[in-house]
């Protein structure tokens, strides 16, 4: 038997009608609760041994005294089956959410055989967010229709498999240049140094795959060779914070993530934002200086795509955190690896071959709206503004 009450919500209704049901024989099999706005839904699905129409002149009685509607079903199948497949987390981003988008969505989801258990919103602000839960007998089928619909309908919509484990994440590592930060720090020291269109050329290769990223990064600082410090120092405060970035970091602080960068750019530059924003860790290449001027060398071992994988396991080692238990956020190639073996590796307006190596991927402009991927929704980033 399935019950299920509407009106305005208010302290009490729960218990009431709880209360009535426990006046008769019954299992609570399923329940669901949901308040938008000053509306309440409940439904309850009951296994009844006993008299039904006394069950439902209960349930009416209890809605009526509250000014409450309320609907009793008696089921076709007398026991209730319990659903198959697993539970996923799908989460849908936009600017704003359409009703075509959504039901495209929700349509390939059923077409597969799938079943959306619920839905609810996470924020308005600073994008659209939904999550589904999902029951999906295929999880790589519905990943695959999920990457489709998000093409077709030009939204961003992230699948996470349900259960503790999403919650228990506990280090994030982020890239910095187009990631934390707006901007590509190389670019702005080869437009110091009078070299903008050969770095970008040997960058946008780097970035895309098809070079190979520490022979690249060589190549682009020997350009840099004579560059004034002074300089260098005048591109680390240009530098811009991408939308989002300082309650993305405060609001996992403030949940007890551990929050820390891995850069293919310079320690002279990324310093500032460790300090700015109170990180944790730090990893990133050191451009030498010597008498005040840009040698055209880097000092040390590379932090390169290997090498931010390699940060990403030496940093959750020092703080006790199982991989699998860790979020990396990037946008280029060279983050690969380290997206690949986090826990959760998410793609943020990233290149197509980051993005086909990542489990999620986020084309919204605001840092912060990753937040929502990892189920933190908008109230609880509002308790800490």
């Amino acid at each position: 038997m399935l019950a299920t009450v509407t009106g305005r919500d208010r302290p009490g209704i729960t218990a009431a009608f709880f209360a009535a049901l426990a006046a008769h024989d019954v299992d609570v099999r399923d329940v669901e609760q949901v308040v938008i706005r000053d509306r309440l839904i409940l439904a309850v699905l009951v296994e009844l041994r006993g008299d039904v129409a006394a069950l439902r002149s209960s349930m009416l009685t209890a809605a009526a005294a509250l000014e409450m509607d309320c609907d009793v079903v008696v089921a076709d199948q007398p026991h209730w089956i319990a659903p198959t497949g697993d539970r996923h987390h799908v989460i849908v981003l936009g600017h704003s959410l359409r009703p075509g988008s959504l039901s495209h969505i929700a349509q390939c989801i059923a077409d597969i055989g799938d079943n959306i258990e619920t839905v609810i919103q996470l924020s308005t602000e600073p994008a659209t967010a939904i999550e589904m839960i999902v029951r999906s007998r295929d999880p790589i089928r519905l990943r695959e229709v999920l990457i489709q619909s998000s093409d077709e309908t030009g939204v961003d919509i992230a699948i996470e498999p349900a259960g503790w484990q999403r919650r228990a994440k506990r280090l994030v590592v982020l890239d910095v240049d187009s990631t934390l930060i707006r901007d590509e720090a190389i670019d702005l020291l080869a437009a110091r140094a009078g070299v903008s269109d050969k770095v970008a050329e040997i960058t946008e290769r780097a970035m895309s795959g098809h070079l190979d990223f520490e022979a690249s990064l060589r190549e682009r600082v020997s350009l840099l060779a004579g560059l004034a410090e002074s300089e260098v120092l005048a591109v680390r405060d240009q530098l811009r914070l991408t939308p989002g970035a300082r309650t993305f970091v405060r609001t996992l602080q403030r949940l007890g993530y551990h929050v820390g960068i891995v850069s293919g750019s310079f320690t002279v530059l990324t310093d500032r934002f460790v300090d700015e924003l109170g990180l944790e860790f730090a990893a990133a290449n050191e451009l030498e200086i010597v008498d005040g001027r840009v040698t055209g060398a880097v000092l040390g071992e590379i932090v390169d795509r290997p090498g931010k994988a390699a940060a990403l396991a030496r940093f959750a080692e020092k703080f006790g955190v199982p991989l699998s238990q860790t979020v990396a956020v990037g946008d280029g190639a060279n983050d690969i690896d380290m997206l690949e073996a986090a826990g959760l590796g998410i793609a943020f307006n990233a290149k197509s071959a980051l993005r086909a190596a990542a489990d999620a991927s986020v084309n919204l402009p605001y840092l912060d709206t990753i937040l929502f991927v990892l189920g933190i929704p908008r109230d609880e980033v509002d308790q800490g503004s």
